[in-house]
Formats: C-alpha cells, sequence, structure tokens
C-alpha cells in the first residue's frame, strides 16, 4: 500500500512541485515513479549548493547511484533585476527572513525575468544509473525532495540560482546603505501632525488581535563574523542554536511541549527533525546513535511528535478490547493476508497500524525490512486502515 506522503507543505513548497510538473517541460511519464522512490525514502545525503544539489538514490543496486543535478545561475544583470523587486518592499525581505516567501514577490520576479523556479532547460541532471531517460527515477525522486528544504528555507531558490542566503543580505544592506557623501532620504511630512494636546484629547483604540503563530519558525540572523577563537564557538553553531530556540517558542506558541518536558530521546528527535542529512549525521555521531536510527527518529517526529516517536520504539501490552476493533477493520479492509496481532501492533501485508499509550493510532508502511510511519495519528484506526 504506497504511503500518503505529499511534497510541499507551503506554498512555495508546493510551486516549486507544481513548475517540474507543469513548467519545466519534464516528461510527464518519468515523475510518478519518482514520487514513488521518494515517498519510499530512497534519498540520501541530499546537499545543496550554489546552482547543484546532490544525492544519493538506493536503486535495485546494492551500491545508491550518484545524482548530481545543476541549475541554471541568474546572470549578473537578472540578479540585478530580482535584487531590485525584492527591495521595493521592505515587506518582502522581512518575510524572507521569517522564512517564508511573499507570492508578490515570487510573482513579480518572474513577470521582470527572474523567476525563481524552474522553467524548460534550467534543470540539468546527471546520474550514475544505467537508465537513459531525463529525468530517470532517481533524479525525479530527488526533484520532489527538493520541495522539503524548500519549504524549511525558500532562500534554497536562491542558492539554487546561484547565490546564498549570506551574500543575498549582503547586497540587498548594500543597496539600502547611502553611499559616502550621500545623505539619507528622510520621509516627507504629509501634514503637521497633531499637538500635544489635541493628541491626550483622543480616544485610544481598540487593542487589536495578536496575529497568528508562524507556519514555520523563522531562520536566525546571519552572523557576520565568527565569534573570537578562543570560545570554541563558530557562527554556524549560534545559527544552529538560535533555529531551535525558535523552533521551541513557536511549539510554545501554538501549545505544544517545553524542552524541560521532553525526554533525551524525545528532544533529539525534536532536533534532527529540522537538519539536513549531513546534520543528522553529526549530531548522531555526538548523541552516540547511528544516523540511520536518528533519521527514522526525525521522520517520525516529523510525522506525529512525540506521539510518533514513542509509536516507533516502543511496542506494549494494551488490553484487549481497541486491538479487536482495528483487527475487525483491516480484516474488512480487503487487504492480501490476515492480520496478526502482537502486543499493540497489527500487521496485514505492508500495513501496520500500531496503538499509542495516548489512545491513539499510528500507521506504519513498510519500506525494505524497516517501518515507517506514515502520517498523522488518529483516535479510530477506520481512517488508517484505506
Amino acid at each position: 500500500m504506497p504511503p500518503r506522503r505529499n511534497f510541499g507543505t507551503t506554498w512555495w513548497g508546493r510551486a516549486w512541485v507544481d513548475a517540474l510538473e507543469q513548467r519545466a517541460k519534464l516528461d510527464p511519464n518519468r515523475l510518478p515513479r519518482g514520487r514513488t522512490y521518494a515517498r519510499k525514502g530512497t534519498v540520501s545525503e541530499l546537499h545543496f549548493g550554489a546552482g547543484e544539489m546532490t544525492a544519493r538514490v538506493r536503486g535495485s543496486r546494492p551500491t545508491p547511484y550518484k545524482v548530481t543535478i545543476t541549475m541554471r545561475t541568474f546572470t549578473d544583470g537578472e540578479w540585478d533585476t530580482l535584487l531590485g523587486v525584492v527591495g521595493t518592499q521592505l515587506g518582502h525581505v522581512a518575510a524572507l527572513l521569517d522564512g517564508e516567501l511573499p507570492a508578490a514577490l515570487a510573482e513579480q520576479a518572474r513577470e521582470a525575468g527572474a523567476d525563481l523556479l524552474p522553467g524548460p532547460g534550467d534543470l540539468r541532471p546527471r546520474c550514475s544509473c544505467p537508465d537513459s531517460a531525463n529525468p530517470c527515477k532517481h533524479v525525479a525522486a530527488v526533484y520532489y525532495l527538493v520541495a522539503d528544504e524548500v519549504d524549511r528555507d525558500p532562500f534554497t531558490l536562491f542558492l539554487l540560482r546561484g547565490r546564498p542566503r549570506a551574500d543575498v543580505l549582503a547586497e540587498l544592506r548594500a543597496r539600502r546603505t547611502p553611499t559616502r557623501g550621500e545623505r539619507p532620504k528622510l520621509p516627507k511630512r504629509s501634514d503637521e501632525g497633531l499637538s500635544p494636546k489635541a493628541a491626550y484629547a483622543r480616544r485610544p483604540g481598540a487593542i487589536p488581535p495578536l496575529p497568528p503563530p508562524p507556519r514555520i519558525p523563522g531562520p536566525p540572523a546571519v552572523l557576520d563574523l565568527d565569534p573570537p577563537p578562543g570560545t570554541g564557538w563558530t557562527a554556524a553553531a549560534l545559527s544552529g542554536l538560535a533555529a531551535d530556540a525558535a523552533s521551541l517558542a513557536r511549539d510554545l506558541l501554538v501549545g505544544g511541549v517545553t524542552a524541560a518536558e521532553l525526554t533525551f530521546e524525545e528532544d533529539l528527535a525534536r532536533r534532527a527533525a529540522g537538519r539536513t542529512s549531513a546534520e543528522i549525521t553529526t549530531l548522531a555521531a555526538a548523541a552516540g546513535l547511528s544516523p540511520r536510527d536518528l533519521t527514522r527518529w526525525a521522520e517520525a517526529w516529523r510525522e506525529a511528535g512525540r506521539g510518533g516517536l514513542a509509536a516507533l520504539r516502543e511496542s506494549w501490552q494494551p488490553g484487549p478490547g481497541p486491538l479487536a476493533e482495528a483487527e475487525a477493520i483491516l480484516a474488512e479492509a480487503g487487504l492480501p493476508g490476515r492480520p496478526r496481532v502482537w502486543r499493540n501492533r497489527l500487521t496485514q501485508g505492508e500495513l501496520q497500524l500500531r496503538y499509542g499509550r495516548d489512545a491513539r493510532w499510528y500507521r506504519f508502511i513498510r519500506s525494505g525490512t524497516e517501518w515507517r510511519l506514515d502520517g498523522p495519528p488518529s483516535a479510530s484506526p477506520v481512517d488508517l486502515a484505506y
């Protein structure tokens, strides 16, 4: 039974997928196999550089295939156009720093001739597999996984067009800074304003409602310099801590748990959930875990938080009632084979339902020799059996 994994949780992540499927003129007969490969977790070591992304993709051979995809980078003229669009409104820069890509910015950039999203001929892939099709399923899988990184940080689109986040922000700062000898322009006064007496006589208006919490935590500001060498810290390490603090702050805003409530394993999975494959490898080494295990923990945390991690790692013996109900539902679902019950787990074919201590059901899909959590939990097994 195929997973229900979708690609692109933000509008800009979905825009990347839409561009692949509609505007980039890729072979539509090759993309579905790539989606299936991406959903099975075959892609690893996904890295991004200026105008390039690389990854390893497991195929039919023991050694993963190496995929390298270059994306056409912007000329200096196109960068001048794009930065001009970004700099027209302070809100554009503020949104990018908050981890969001304004729809107006993307549309204005496209109309101006500096489209951040891929168009015909922009993507040039290479894969070590013997398949000569363009794209092969390994390349197509990487295309879809890029949406996750674009979701996390829209500056990925700028990087794939040739310039990293720090360079883009530095250029925007330079454009706002007046040159030597030039006086900064002050806004014109539209009126003379109010006298103090008139201002104090006005009745205060209603307090505006609080804005909704951000959909995703924003990335930290870029540090221009590393801390002094004697401290043992780097700008990258401090940025990582700041990003983690932003994630915890958002969790508090939406009623999530605090770091003090988490066990060591839960906090480790939470931190890994927002990291790249290379960062997870480093984090796993520091924690004494294998990267493979920590990657699975991170996937479970992204799908269902601490309940998902518990469902992945723990087995326990609940009462017979919930399991008997779920067994009857699986038997009626028409899946191949017979349901098998072990402790809190019911398995039928490629599907496994696990009953959590929180009285919720978690759906797992077989991936090779492992079981991977497939989406958020449900109070009823009916929602997960089909």
